[in-house]
């Protein structure tokens, strides 16, 4: 064997053990890909989803699927074969770790992580789609008085708001909305249920401390959740998160209201839910839209902020991409869409 020869024959070697290394090394990525898909009109493991005791129900029909994506777990690391296949493949994208997981997360951190927002989701969502179907959820309380504020001596904690300046309000927000759009020296009127009896009290809304044009009476607010009956939502622990809140609610609207909220279509979405009704922005999107496309659904139900990440998919021809912006939007658009008014629905 001449040098150069055997100089050929120990380049080629290294290049095959690099190669193999290389192939064989763990790599600090995740891969994201379609998941599975739940409908939550249906059962899971025998059990419904969406249980409610103590008010009529109304039969449903088709699919209202919540969607998922398929994350590989904090202590996996893709090898680079399954990293190739992934940033080829129109469905999967490929991310690196700390884009995902905190550093150091471990598995059982992440599903307490994951299942922890999974709870507030269903909350969220209880409260959300039983005010959507005209039912009182919430009690906007005083939570707190500010010394000297003009709320100091009128209210108390615990006092229920039931309507500022005559409107009725159903959360804390639409309170602070109503009086900071009030200007200081202004007359409020604030109704409250205290104890079980309704009291009517007149203030003199006085200036913001961090802004002298905005109005404020002094109290702390939060919104207690108190469903009028039972509501429950059973899914079991392989799915966690908060992006299936927008498909909860909707399902707890469709039980409690007649008629057939998806015209016994095949539905699914996506989205975070405030009790508000508000729907919020999730990951992923692309990857949820190929599990629904793939489970059968031909309507998926798109967080407007996500939309233009949406429009992306190579199924966005495939499937109708209704925009939403909150639950009343969405049960509009299935509305529009059962009778037959195509042209009204929002889409991405």
């Amino acid at each position: 064997m001449t040098r150069r020869t055997a100089s050929l024959t120990v380049a080629i070697l290294l290049l095959v053990v690099l190669a193999t290394v290389a192939f064989a090394a763990p790599l600090p990525y995740v891969v994201l890909a379609p998941g599975l898909t739940e409908n939550t009109l249906g059962t899971v493991n025998g059990k419904p989803v969406v249980t409610i005791s103590g008010h009529r129900t109304y039969p449903t029909a088709g699919h209202l699927d919540l969607t998922t994506v398929s994350v590989t777990s904090p202590d996996f690391h893709p090898r680079l074969p399954e990293i190739l296949k992934a940033w080829w493949s129109p469905r999967e994208i490929v991310l690196p770790r700390d884009a995902v997981y905190a550093p150091e997360q471990s598995v059982q951190q992440v599903e307490q992580q994951n299942q922890s927002q999974m709870l507030g989701s269903q909350r969220s969502a209880i409260v959300a789609g039983l005010t959507a179907a005209g039912f009182d959820a919430v009690d906007v309380t005083i939570a707190s008085v500010v010394t000297g504020a003009p709320a100091d001596g009128v209210l108390r904690d615990g006092d229920v708001i039931t309507a500022v300046n005559g409107t009725s309000v159903e959360s804390a927000q639409q309170v602070i909305d109503a009086v900071s759009g009030l200007s200081p020296g202004d007359s409020v009127t604030v109704d409250v249920n205290r104890g079980g009896t309704s009291r009517h009290f007149t203030m003199t809304a006085q200036a913001a401390p961090d802004d002298p044009t905005s109005a404020r009476i002094g109290a702390g607010l939060k919104d207690a959740y108190r469903p009028p009956f039972d509501v429950s939502i059973h899914l079991g622990q392989d799915i966690g998160g908060p992006s299936a809140g927008l498909m909860f609610s909707l399902a707890v609207y469709d039980l409690l209201t007649p008629g057939k909220l998806n015209g016994g279509r095949f539905v699914a979405g996506t989205g975070t839910i405030d009790a508000a009704g508000s729907v919020g922005v999730i990951g992923g999107i692309q990857q949820k839209i190929a599990g629904a496309y793939d489970s059968g659904a031909r309507v998926f139900l798109v967080p407007s902020g996500d939309c233009g990440e949406a429009k992306g998919s190579d199924l966005a021809d495939q499937v109708e991409l209704v925009r939403v912006a909150t639950i009343e939007q969405a049960i509009r658009a299935l509305h529009e869409l059962d009778a037959g008014r195509d042209g009204a629905v929002p889409r991405c």
